[in-house]
């Protein structure tokens, strides 16, 4: 049976929440106090059988107070675990590579997986991603520049491109 360890810790936009495997890969994360919002979102094939709550997560919880502090790329290097189909953990993949402070609209976003014609697939990947920050959704906008929907709300996703923003 698997455990995974999971720590709330405060920021400036809410509390943020992150689920790790055992080895420290986020497995989920996000901007609510309450777990029991992530543990659904974490693929079965990687559901752990036992949750147990830790104050620090250690290189995870510095990671995170580093990026809300102003250190935008403290999450770059912190292994994250999702799985799904082919099109959309490679869609994750790029994500991580779209650098803080520059945002890329749904269709631009589906060029740099390159299926420039993926746009709603593009789409699918940011709303069913499991590791938000780690896996930078929010730096995904509509064409035009409007913000666009987001998990945990567009008042966050309003303040993560204000405190990326150059």
């Amino acid at each position: 049976m698997s455990i995974a360890y999971w720590s709330t810790v405060d920021t400036k936009v809410g509390p943020f929440t992150a689920v790790v495997a055992g080895d420290g890969a986020v497995l989920a994360s996000g901007w609510t106090g309450d777990v029991a919002e992530l543990t659904p979102l974490i693929s079965a094939s990687l559901a752990p059988g036992e949750l147990t709550g830790r104050r620090d997560l250690g290189p995870v919880t510095t990671a995170i107070r580093r990026y809300h502090a102003g250190d935008l790329d403290a999450v770059d290097g912190v292994e994250v675990r999702q799985r799904s189909g082919t099109f959309r953990e490679h869609a994750w993949d790029v994500l991580r590579t779209v650098p803080a402070g520059k945002p890329v609209s749904y269709a631009g976003y589906a060029e740099l997986t390159g299926n420039p014609a993926a746009v709603r697939a593009a789409a699918s990947a940011c709303a069913r991603n499991a590791a938000a920050l780690f896996v930078p959704c929010h730096r995904v906008v509509k064409t035009g520049g409007a913000i666009g929907n987001f998990r945990w709300g567009v008042d966050t996703k309003r303040w993560l491109l204000d405190h990326e923003a150059p």
